[in-house]
């Protein structure tokens, strides 16, 4: 396998404000955009060719990573015009390949960070002669996704939608969003109009008598969707706990990137990343936070769990818990901000204006 596809067009808008600017794969996470790590394992498992299809903030990505050949890739580019859909996406960069109808092209969501085989993957494909293998995932609470029940082969059964009473549970397994094609198979989905592959082409294809090959993989696995999520997986791939290939260090409790400052009593821990030109003064805490290029955590603040966006300001003696501060955003002196706080781009919080303690 030498090819792939990879789905960067969603305008991530559960990530909102972090992808206001910034387009989801291009967030930093453990000190790189997350794209980097999702093309350094492809290449890494002995992929060559990868085509992203965009859409949302299209034109961040080719400036950034060129023909992909500093990467050990080739690189290209497909844009829509109208957002697609999954498997529209997948149609619309088809010219672009270059396999043979029976060879195997990889697909992949670019806002997953997994631990997946992804050369196990392809094998399983090309050793049961799958028409689409799907990459599976045990999860404890499975309510929330899309189930994939298979026989004790592994072939596909169906495709369940998301299950609202324990007896439509009849599954752990979900579908972890990373799949290889059979390359004539993408010809068949419709083109020029949205199309879901999970909810569209891929009961279509079981209803139609195609074989659909599960892989279940339950190494490391997660949806970076939500701010709470792509803090931790951040903290995971600087702690190692995610493999990657592109972490920009030495794994371990913290990661300071180049022209960052930390001062000497400052406390960094738990997977923290302070970014280019970032600043952590005397006192403050840092723990498994992502501190972005160019922003200033004050002394004596404590950051953890959250995301502090590009040349934002936490002011002295503030806590911020499982939040997400904008680009641009200044949180003035001894406010608390707690979980789930979204601070928009280049908003003020005076000093002392939102607390849940007393203020002596």
């Amino acid at each position: 396998m030498t090819e792939a596809i990879l789905l960067v067009g969603g305008k991530g808008t559960r990530l909102r404000p972090l992808t206001v600017h910034t387009p989801k794969p291009m967030v930093p996470a453990a000190g790189v955009p997350f794209l980097t790590h999702q093309l350094a394992r492809a290449r890494a498992a002995g992929v060559d060719h990868i085509v992203l299809a965009t859409s949302y903030l299209a034109e961040v990505f080719e400036p950034h990573f060129g023909d992909g050949s500093a990467l050990g890739l080739h690189l290209e580019y497909v844009t829509e015009k109208e957002p697609l859909g999954t498997g529209g996406a997948i149609r619309n960069v088809a010219e672009r390949l270059r396999s043979g109808p029976d060879e195997p092209v990889l697909i992949f969501n670019g806002d997953i960070l997994t631990g997946l085989d992804i050369r196990a993957l392809v094998g399983t494909h090309q050793s049961t002669g799958a028409d689409v293998s799907l990459h599976l995932t045990k999860v404890t609470d499975p309510r929330a996704y899309g189930l994939v029940p298979t026989d004790d082969t592994g072939r596909v059964l169906a495709f369940l939608e998301k299950p609202q009473t324990p007896e439509e549970i009849v599954t752990d397994q979900i579908n972890a969003g990373a799949y290889v094609f059979r390359r004539s198979v993408i010809d068949t989905i419709p083109a020029g109009r949205p199309v879901s592959v999970e909810r569209e082409t891929f009961p279509g294809l079981l209803a139609a008598g195609a074989h659909l090959q599960g892989m279940v993989d339950s190494t490391y696995w997660l949806d970076l969707g939500t701010p709470a999520a792509f803090v931790r997986g951040s903290a995971d791939l600087v702690m190692g706990r995610a493999p990657s290939p592109a972490v920009p260090g030495r794994r371990g409790d913290r990661l300071i990137l180049p022209t960052a400052r930390v001062a000497p009593d400052a406390k960094l821990t738990g997977g923290t990343v302070v970014g280019e030109g970032a600043f952590v003064a005397e006192g403050a805490r840092v723990c498994g936070s992502t501190i972005l290029p160019g922003a200033v955590i004050e002394p004596d603040a404590v950051v953890t769990d959250s995301l502090i966006g590009s040349r934002a300001r936490v002011g002295e003696r503030s806590v911020i818990t499982g939040a997400v501060v904008g680009d641009g955003a200044v949180v003035g002196a001894d406010n608390e901000l707690r979980d789930g706080v979204r601070v928009w781009c280049d908003a003020r919080i005076p000093a002392g204006a939102v607390r849940f303690s007393s203020d002596q």
